[in-house]
């Protein structure tokens, strides 16, 4: 689990460039190739919890939204408990965003679930994602050097990966931190709205490791 602490560097705000050399930074230390900022997002195939199959490549057209997630990490309960997950998700849903949870939880780990528990989850949280990924191998998840749960990724609606990192700037599991944070996701989303770059394409995720 990452401890709550400074982030030693400020999240990036200049071209695709910069961005890529510190997202390369923030992967390098678990040996994983990091996707690339204003590249084509990693394509994947996976099946969801009601057992349809999804891939990137069959998107193209709609901006997408990855949430890689684990019901026990309370960084990720933080976000549910509160509501505050649900209503991004119903907000990017409504924008017209494909919006996929993503359980990269390996059985016998943490937060591993099958598709009936997972459809139980969505049901009993009142959440609101377009669908719920089960990734028990991890394929996606490494393909997207996924570290956290919560870790977000924007992907806009050419394929292109535009926003990668944090959901927010508050590196906490208390709820009343939620209250007057940077969601970096609906900041991403309002860019793309405006057809502007994202202003700040890589943060540094936070939350507890992803349980491969």
């Amino acid at each position: 689990m990452l401890r709550n602490c400074p982030i030693p560097f400020p999240p990036v705000r200049s071209v695709a460039v910069a961005a890529a050399v510190f997202a390369a930074s923030l992967f390098a230390g678990a040996g994983l190739a990091a996707p690339v900022i204003g590249e084509p997002a990693p394509d994947f195939t996976a099946t969801d919890s009601a057992g349809k199959t999804w891939s990137l490549s069959a998107l193209k057209g709609q901006p997408v939204i990855l949430e890689w997630t684990n019901h026990d990490c309370p960084y990720v309960v933080k976000h549910y408990a509160s509501g505050n997950m649900q209503a991004l998700q119903r907000e990017a849903v409504d924008a017209g965003y494909v919006w996929l949870s993503v359980i990269s939880s390996a059985p016998g780990k943490q937060g591993h679930v099958d598709g009936e528990e997972a459809a139980g989850l969505t049901e009993s949280r009142n959440a609101a994602p377009t669908a719920v990924l089960l990734d028990s191998e991890g394929a996606m998840g490494k393909a997207y050097s996924a570290r956290t749960t919560p870790h977000m990724y924007v992907i806009d609606a050419d394929g292109m990966l535009v926003y990668m990192g944090g959901i927010d700037d508050k590196r906490t599991t208390d709820v009343a931190d939620i209250e007057g944070a940077q969601n970096y996701v609906r900041m991403a989303m309002a860019d793309l709205s405006q057809g502007a770059a994202v202003g700040t394409p890589v943060t540094r995720p936070y939350g507890c490791s992803v349980k491969y």
